[in-house]
C-alpha cells in the first residue's frame, strides 16, 4: 500500500459454516466514484447513538397497551430509525396470507394498511428463512450479482451456506417482485412468537437504492429481537382477562372431570367447555360415543371429520399438540356441507392415538377482504428450466367477498385449548396409574380370598359331616322323648343346610381360581345342553324355553358358559308362579341400537345376549343384592329353597369372559307381567 494513500475504514464480518470461514467486508463509508451512476445513500464516520435511541424505542414499546397500538409504534420507530420510506408492519395468517397491520409513510405513497397479500407473495422457503435468520437487506434492486467462487463447498460437495451472510444477493424472483411495486430498496426483519415466525418488518425505499451499513443493520435486527420478546408479553396483556378467565374454567373443568370420574361432566356439567371459549358449539369424542353442545355438525359429520383428522393428525405429527384453522374447508373440503355451523374448528387430542377429541367450532362470517391486487393472478412464464411462476404486477386494490370463514382463533385461545389438554391428560394418567395399583391390589386380595374360600369350605366339610353323624347316632339312640328328637332333627337339618352352603362357597372359590378354557362354541348347542340338564331337574312339564332366532358362534368356555345358561335358565323357572312358564334365550347384536335402551356404555360395540322370564319378577331396589353371595330376596323354603349363590357365580363366570350382567324388568306380556330380564356380554371373546 502506497505511503499516505486514503483508504476507506471497513466493516469486517466473520461467520464459520461448514468448517469454512466466510469474511464479509463493508466500507464504513460509502462514496460516490460514478457521477453517472444513481446516488446511494451512506453511513458517516460520525455514527448516531444507537443505544440511547433503541433504549427510548423500548420504552415506546413498552408503554403500548393493545397490539395494534403496539405494532404501529414499531413500524413508525423503525421508520425513524432506518430512514425508508415505507414500513410496514406484516402479519402471518393461519393460511399464511399476510395482512398489513401497521404502517409508517414517509413519502407520498399510497397508503396499504389492511390490505391481505395472498401466502405465494412470500413462499414457504423465504419464511423458513425468516426462521433462522433476523435481518435482510436489499441495498439496490437493480444491482447485478456477483457469483461466489467456488459454489460448493470442496470437503463436503454441498451448496455454499450463505443464509446469515447480510452481503448475499436475494432471488431474482424478489428482486422483480420488489420492482413490480416500483421498490429499489429494501429492508425485511422477522418477527416471532416463541419459535413460531408471527410476521415481518418490511421496509421500501422508492425514491433510490439506499444502503444500511453494518451498525444501522445491527440495531435494527436487535430491535426486531426486542419486538418479537415483547410481541407476545403485548399478546397476553390485552387478552389477560380473557386467559384468566379461560384458565378459572379449565381448573372448574378439571375439577369435575376428576370428582365424576369421566369427562362427560365437562359437556353437561357448569361450567362447561363453552363456559369461556368464545365459540358457538363443542363436542367430546370419548369411549366410542360424542357428546355435544351448542351448534355442532351432526354425529355422521363428526364420525367423518374425526376419521380425518385423525388421520391428519398422525400425518403431520400434530398427536401431542392442538390444531386450529379459520377455514376448515381449505383443509378438509367435505365442510362445506357444515361450514354454517363449522368453519372454524380448535381441536385437541386427548391421547397419542388421536382417537379422544375435544373440539370447538365457529360458524361461518362471510368478509369483505381488500388484497393488494389480484390474489388469483398468477402469471407463469417458460424458462430453461421449466414452467416457473412470475412475480405479481398489479397491486391494485382488490375487494373479494370470501366464503367458508370463521373468525380466527386467537394465541391465547389455542393455548387455553392446549393448557386444558394437558391437564386432562396428566389427570387420565394419574387416574390410569392409581386405577393399576388398585386393580393390582384387587386381583391379589381376590386371590387370597379365594384361596381362603376354598380351604375354610373344603377343611369344614369333613367335621360338618362329623357333627352330623353323631346327631344321627344320638337320634337313633334317643328314648321316647319327643322335644329331645325335635332338636336332633333340628340340628341335623341345619348340618344339611351348612353342607350346601359349604358346597357352593366351594364351588365360588373354585370358579374364580380355574383357568378358563377358550374355544369356538356354537351357544346352540351349549343351549341345548343347559336345557337338557334343567329339565332333568324338574318334573315340571308346562315350561317352555326357547331362542326366537338362531344364537351366534363365540369363543369361550364352554363349561363355564353352559352353567351360566343353567344357573339363569334355571332361576327363570324357579322363582315362576305362572301355569305356563316361559324362559327366552337372545340376542342383541352391536348395530342394534333402537333395542339397546340404557346399556351401559362398555356394552357399546359388543353383542349383548339376554335370558327373559314370565315369573315374579324383580323389584329394581333389588337389582344390586341379588348378585352378593347368600342373600336371597325370599324366604329360606319359598320357590324350592336353596342356598342364593347362582347369580353370583354367574356374575363371577361373566367378568371371566371380560364381561359384565345386569337385570332389568322383563318385557309386559298379556297377562300384564313383566318378569325379569338378565342381560349380560362377553367382550373380548366376540368372534370378528
Amino acid at each position: 500500500m502506497p505511503d499516505g494513500e486514503n483508504v476507506a475504514a471497513l466493516d469486517v464480518t466473520l461467520h464459520t459454516i461448514d468448517g469454512l470461514v466466510l469474511v464479509e467486508f463493508e466500507p464504513l463509508e460509502l462514496s460516490r466514484t460514478n457521477s453517472d451512476a444513481a446516488p446511494m445513500s451512506f453511513a458517516t464516520r460520525v455514527q448516531p447513538d444507537y443505544y440511547a435511541i433503541i433504549k427510548k424505542t423500548v420504552t415506546r414499546l413498552q408503554l403500548a397497551i393493545t397490539l395494534q397500538q403496539f405494532c404501529q409504534v414499531l413500524a413508525d420507530e423503525v421508520s425513524l430509525l432506518s430512514g425508508m420510506e415505507r414500513v410496514i408492519i406484516y402479519k402471518f395468517h393461519a393460511d399464511q396470507h399476510g395482512e398489513v397491520v401497521a404502517e409508517s409513510l414517509l413519502g407520498d405513497q399510497p397508503p396499504w394498511l389492511g390490505l391481505h397479500y395472498p401466502a405465494e407473495d412470500i413462499p414457504k422457503p423465504a419464511r423458513d428463512m425468516f426462521a433462522k435468520t433476523w435481518i435482510r437487506p436489499v441495498p439496490d434492486t437493480n444491482v447485478a450479482l456477483a457469483e461466489m467462487t467456488p459454489l460448493l463447498n470442496a470437503d463436503t460437495g454441498k451448496p455454499l451456506d450463505m443464509t446469515h451472510c447480510a452481503l448475499r444477493g436475494v432471488s431474482l424472483l424478489y428482486t422483480e417482485y420488489l420492482k413490480n411495486m416500483g421498490v429499489l430498496a429494501g429492508l425485511t426483519m422477522a418477527l416471532r412468537r416463541g419459535n413460531e415466525l408471527w410476521g415481518l418488518i418490511t421496509c421500501h425505499h422508492y425514491s433510490g437504492p439506499r444502503a444500511v451499513p453494518y451498525q444501522l443493520r445491527a440495531a435494527c435486527e436487535f430491535l426486531a429481537q426486542v419486538g418479537s420478546l415483547q410481541l407476545q408479553a403485548v399478546e397476553d396483556r390485552e387478552n389477560a382477562a380473557y386467559r384468566i378467565k379461560l384458565e378459572e374454567v379449565n381448573q372448574q373443568l378439571l375439577t369435575m372431570a376428576a370428582q365424576e370420574g369421566g369427562l362427560a361432566s365437562i359437556t353437561d356439567g357448569q361450567p362447561s367447555l363453552l363456559g369461556a371459549m368464545h365459540a358457538s358449539g363443542a363436542a367430546l369424542f370419548h369411549r366410542d360415543r360424542w357428546w355435544r353442545l351448542g351448534q355442532t355438525p351432526d354425529e355422521i359429520q363428526l364420525e367423518g371429520l374425526a376419521a380425518w383428522l385423525m388421520a391428519h393428525l398422525h400425518t403431520n405429527s400434530l398427536t401431542d399438540s392442538v390444531y386450529a384453522t379459520e377455514s376448515l374447508v381449505a383443509d378438509y373440503p367435505p365442510a362445506a356441507a357444515f361450514s354454517h355451523v363449522a368453519s372454524g374448528l380448535l381441536v385437541a387430542p386427548l391421547s397419542y392415538s388421536g382417537q379422544n377429541l375435544i373440539m370447538w367450532f365457529r360458524p361461518e362470517v362471510i368478509q369483505t377482504v381488500n388484497w393488494g391486487g389480484d390474489p388469483h393472478d398468477k402469471p407463469m412464464v417458460s424458462s430453461p428450466f421449466g414452467i416457473r411462476r412470475m412475480p405479481r404486477r398489479s397491486f391494485e386494490r382488490f375487494t373479494e367477498s370470501v366464503r367458508h370463514h370463521a373468525f380466527p382463533w386467537l394465541q391465547v385461545e389455542i393455548d387455553a385449548a392446549a393448557r386444558l389438554r394437558s391437564l386432562i391428560m396428566e389427570l387420565v394418567i394419574v387416574r390410569a396409574e392409581r386405577m393399576a395399583g388398585l386393580n393390582a391390589d384387587l386381583a391379589r386380595s381376590n386371590e387370597e380370598l379365594d384361596a381362603f374360600a376354598y380351604v375354610a369350605s373344603h377343611d369344614l366339610k369333613e367335621p360338618l359331616r362329623g357333627i352330623h353323624k353323631y346327631a344321627h347316632q344320638l337320634m337313633e339312640a334317643a328314648s321316647g322323648d319327643e322335644e329331645e328328637k325335635r332338636r336332633l332333627n333340628g340340628l341335623m337339618r341345619l348340618t344339611l343346610r351348612m353342607d350346601t352352603l359349604l358346597d357352593s362357597l366351594l364351588h365360588f372359590s373354585r370358579v374364580g381360581r380355574e383357568d378358563l378354557t377358550l374355544e369356538k362354541i356354537d351357544l346352540n348347542d351349549v343351549l341345548a345342553d343347559a336345557i337338557e340338564m334343567v329339565s332333568s331337574r324338574t318334573s315340571d312339564s308346562r315350561k317352555q324355553i326357547a331362542a326366537p332366532r338362531p344364537l351366534p358362534q363365540i369363543v369361550g368356555d364352554r363349561v363355564r358358559v353352559r352353567e351360566v345358561l343353567v344357573n339363569l335358565l334355571s332361576n327363570g323357572l324357579k322363582y315362576n308362579d305362572k301355569e305356563n312358564k316361559r324362559v327366552e334365550v337372545g340376542f342383541i347384536e352391536a348395530h342394534e341400537s333402537s333395542l339397546r335402551s340404557n346399556f351401559p356404555e362398555s356394552s357399546n360395540g359388543h353383542t349383548v345376549y339376554y335370558v327373559r322370564d314370565n315369573g315374579i319378577g324383580i323389584a329394581p331396589r333389588h337389582f344390586e343384592q341379588v348378585f352378593k353371595i347368600f342373600k336371597r330376596l325370599h324366604g329360606r323354603e319359598e320357590y324350592g329353597g336353596g342356598a342364593g349363590a347362582g347369580l353370583t357365580i354367574v356374575k363371577k363366570l361373566v367378568e371371566r369372559h371380560r364381561g359384565q350382567v345386569w337385570p332389568a324388568v322383563g318385557a309386559e306380556d298379556s297377562t300384564g307381567s313383566t318378569g325379569s330380564t338378565f342381560f349380560f356380554t362377553l367382550n373380548a371373546m366376540d368372534e370378528n
